[in-house]
């Protein structure tokens, strides 16, 4: 089958695989009929992490039919079309009464699809926990607005979970998830939402789903420019959703001391340290809480986002500025992803299967 998949380092192409099995009979096997590339598929081809398997399927983020069930799969059918959640979690740990979603079992477990495990940018492709992680597509929302709730909105309300309303957030970065952050701070209730960034397709965006001001790391020292807007106190919250190794450290210069929360959905690449500013933390006594994020996953996250999309509480597929028409354009959204223009968000490309 054809399948885009790491070669080695710096190389990923469209490449022949064999078709893959039910390998448990809680499982599902479909196939892709919208996919999307992720940031993270660039890191994975192009980053500085851990080895990856050899011809490692690449992909986490589809909208898919269903081809084959497990005999234990009870709510999902063959012909169905679902969506396919980044993360899926392992419900079958014990880890999971803990409520450890994400790491049940093993670290990162939930977050295998294209890392570790084969990804959706196949011609088939297997979940696992089909009854837990599937979700079926309301005929009523399309299929970007789907292919947009499977990581980047469910990935940006996470961080925006962390928001009580009133709040002054500050967002940092404005593509896909940091957009999604603001949408979510905004249905939380935030109260000023200050976007950092500067590519041109996000601005506007930004401003669409609820951004009070958006500025630019290019022109402004933006914690000097936070704790001014805040008469000195910091944000109730800051979302790190892009920038780079300083940008930790800045969002704990920026955050208030006692309640201040900050919460980071962006990766980090490489090897090395993400500082804590001595001061700006009170020497390790400011109160200032740190999250580290992964987006959420499984059925009923999926479920509950949809539903917003179907009552018309936000759109997600604003995020698509390129759209494909067939499985062979795959390398060529990748490199889009990987240059980051000023025009480019998120691509979707229809698979035509």
């Amino acid at each position: 089958m054809e399948a885009f998949a790491l070669i080695k380092r710096n190389e990923a192409k469209i490449i022949d695989l064999p078709s893959p099995k039910l390998s448990d009979p809680y499982n599902a096997i479909l196939t892709p009929v919208a996919i999307s590339v992720c940031t993270s598929d660039v890191n994975t081809v192009y980053g500085s992490g851990s080895k990856k398997p050899d011809n490692l399927i690449l992909g986490h983020e589809a909208v898919a039919r269903v081809l084959k069930t497990g005999e234990n799969v009870r709510d999902f059918k063959v012909g169905d079309i679902v969506v396919v959640p980044s993360m899926t979690p392992n419900f079958h740990d014990k880890d999971i009464q803990d409520g450890n979603f994400l790491h049940a079992g093993a670290n990162f477990s939930a977050n295998t699809l294209g890392r570790s495990t084969p990804g959706v940018f196949a011609r088939e492709f297997e979940v696992a926990d089909a009854d837990l992680n599937l979700a079926i597509l309301p005929e009523d929302v399309s299929l970007g607005n789907g292919l947009m709730c499977t990581d980047m909105a469910t990935t940006g309300f996470t961080g925006a979970e962390r928001v009580n309303f009133g709040d002054t957030v500050v967002v940092l970065g404005i593509g896909g998830v940091g957009l999604m952050a603001i949408c979510g701070a905004a249905l939380r209730g935030a109260g000023k939402i200050i976007a950092v960034g500067s590519r041109g397709a996000s601005v506007p965006l930004a401003y669409e789903y609820g951004a009070s001001e958006v500025i630019s790391y290019k022109n402004d020292d933006i914690t000097e420019y936070v704790l001014k807007a805040t008469n000195g106190k910091g944000a109730d919250v800051v979302i790190i959703a892009g920038g780079n190794d300083k940008t930790f450290s800045d969002a704990i210069d920026m955050v208030r001391y006692g309640v201040g929360k900050v919460v980071n959905l962006k990766l980090f690449t490489g090897d090395g340290s993400m500082e804590i500013p001595k001061f700006s933390s009170g020497r390790g006594m400011s109160g200032k809480t740190v999250y580290m994020e992964l987006g959420k996953g499984g059925r009923v996250r999926m479920e509950r986002l949809l539903s917003m999309v179907k009552h018309k509480r936000f759109t997600p597929e604003k995020l698509i500025t390129h759209t494909f028409e067939g499985f062979e354009n795959v390398e060529k959204a990748l490199e889009l992803m990987r240059d980051k223009g000023n025009t480019v968000i998120k691509t979707m490309i229809l698979t035509g299967w």
